[in-house]
């Protein structure tokens, strides 16, 4: 009788713990497949196996598991015969390289990814799956992402963040699953890259005497404000994303969005100045002389010290808002052969060409279109999808971050009242959501070109960590499953289950968040105090 009632409560033991065990998790996997049988519990004898090669991920994964559940497993090359363990393993038979197959049984868990990047998704399921148990009901997960391009942007221009909070927002893209950090480095309020040759873009444009109050009102607090990253602390950020197979494109705007350079070399421009570097917001009118060669001698030096930098294949030249009155009036300008281009045309193909024949991509806001965009330019759609849309069809590679679903520095709630930002726009978590970055009207071929999605993150009104933290949150989750989930598994009420349980790292991590979607969390109105 006593064997029977042991084995009942085994058997009892097991079936809950399959039913609480929750692998529905941000973003939601392709296929999930619970299997019967005992679970995978984290004893004390369990090691970490990692193939030659996956330290790395080894060591995130005995990281993550003593955040979780408080266990500290060791990382080993090879299993002892009988041994329970979690295996890490890069194999051929996943066709794409950025899948995996986690598999959870009694005595095995096993992560096989298409290469170290899909090893390290596959952990990062396993690590958004543990809620606190030492125990893994037994699953088969197989998953690969639906794009290439999976994107978070971070201006760290308006307003400067330092390197702990760039890592601790890489470390964000890894938990969502995403792998490219798209940097604003440049812009008219503040240079924030160290270049070698051209000094006096620190000393001089990654400053600020003061920033306009508001929303461009005619007040200014007359503050100093500046900062840049040193090229030492550049690369440290680099290798700190590489680890977590996070690509980092740099943008260095131009020829617009250039007053903290001309700024600081005024002979760039095509009045000579003087120019200040910018208090407000918006566009300003003076812009690159692309009639004046020393501006491309200028360009070349930034772009080559950036490529020396920035492993990436792909470098983002901007190439939006940038007016012409400048240029209209410029004797320099109007004496160009432009050869059937505009001017910012004759601009651009001459940066294109020149990363080209370095063996970089460029990649421009949308605008390029309407300057006969080098073919082989990638595209950023912002003014909407329907740019991205024309670029693919013209045969661009593209990326969709339309600012109708994918600026998240808008407001993400209707009642402004008690937002940090001063920001307008209103983009809801399930505006985001809903966003299809392909549209059905595009031909085979045209979606091929669809790279991926990406969300932006603009500073002005971001003044520091929190609010940064705050604008991204919970939005990001929603952006990742638009990036890595098939749209055939994609639920919003469903998604908001899971990602209501998301919460708990963001607690856990100390992430600020919008909690709209959970009105018990939030703080009492300023009028109940």
């Amino acid at each position: 009788m006593r064997n029977w009632v042991v084995l009942l409560l085994m058997s009892y033991v097991s079936v809950a713990v399959a039913e609480n065990t929750d692998y529905q998790v941000v973003p939601l996997p392709q296929s999930v497949q619970l299997q019967k049988g005992e679970p995978f519990a984290f004893q004390e004898d369990v090691r970490i196996v990692a193939q030659e090669g996956l330290q790395r991920e080894a060591a995130f994964l005995k990281e993550y598991l003593f955040e979780m559940i408080g266990k500290e497993l060791s990382v080993v090359s090879k299993p002892r015969k009988g041994e329970r363990n979690i295996s890490l393993s890069v194999s051929s038979r996943i066709s794409q390289v950025e899948g995996y197959v986690l598999t959870v049984d009694k005595e095995h868990v096993s992560i096989e990814g298409g290469s170290a990047a899909g090893v390290f998704y596959g952990i990062q399921t396993l690590r958004k799956s543990l809620s606190g148990d030492s125990v893994l009901a037994p699953v088969i997960i197989k998953d690969a992402p639906r794009f290439s391009w999976r994107g978070m942007h971070l201006d760290c221009s308006r307003h400067f963040f330092p390197v702990s909070f760039v890592k601790k927002f890489i470390d964000l893209l890894a938990l969502h699953q995403m792998n490219v950090f798209h940097w604003h480095l440049t812009d008219d309020q503040g240079w924030r890259i160290e270049i070698k040759k051209w000094h006096q873009l620190i000393t001089v444009g990654s400053h600020r005497t003061g920033t306009i109050i508001g929303t461009n009102s005619d007040i200014d607090d007359e503050i100093p404000y500046g900062g840049y990253y040193t090229q030492e602390e550049a690369r440290e950020i680099v290798a700190y994303a590489q680890e977590r197979h996070i690509t980092i494109v740099p943008e260095i705007d131009m020829p617009g969005h250039m007053l903290a350079a001309l700024a600081s070399y005024p002979e760039l421009g095509c009045t000579g100045g003087p120019y200040q570097v910018g208090h407000y917001w918006g566009v300003y009118k003076d812009v690159l002389c692309v009639g004046n060669e020393k501006v491309y001698h200028f360009v070349e030096d930034v772009l080559s010290e950036i490529m020396d930098i920035f492993p990436a294949e792909v470098i983002h030249i901007g190439g939006d808002e940038t007016p012409t009155e400048k240029w209209e009036h410029c004797a320099k300008c109007q004496s160009l052969e432009l050869n059937g281009h505009t001017l910012q045309g004759y601009f651009t193909k001459r940066v294109t060409d020149f990363l080209t024949a370095h063996h970089r991509r460029a990649l421009g806001w949308d605008e390029l279109l309407d300057n006969k965009a080098p073919q082989d330019a990638m595209i950023m759609s912002w003014r909407g999808t329907e740019p991205g849309a024309k670029a693919a069809e013209m045969g661009h590679d593209v990326v969709m971050a339309p600012t109708t679903h994918c600026y998240f520095d808008y407001q993400q709630v209707k009642d402004v009242l008690f937002e940090p930002s001063r920001c307008g726009g209103f983009i809801p978590i399930e505006k985001v959501y809903s966003l299809n970055p392909v549209p059905d009207s595009l031909s085979k071929e045209a979606k091929r070109h669809i790279l991926g999605i990406q969300a932006n993150l603009w500073s002005e009104y971001m003044t520091n960590e929190r609010i940064v933290e705050y604008q991204a949150l919970p939005r990001m989750s929603a952006l990742a499953e638009v990036q890595w989930t098939q749209p055939s598994r994609k639920n919003y009420d469903d998604f908001i289950i899971r990602l209501t349980r998301m919460t708990k790292l963001y607690d856990k991590y100390h992430y600020y968040y919008c909690k709209h979607l959970w009105p018990d969390r939030q703080m009492p109105s300023r009028w109940q105090f």
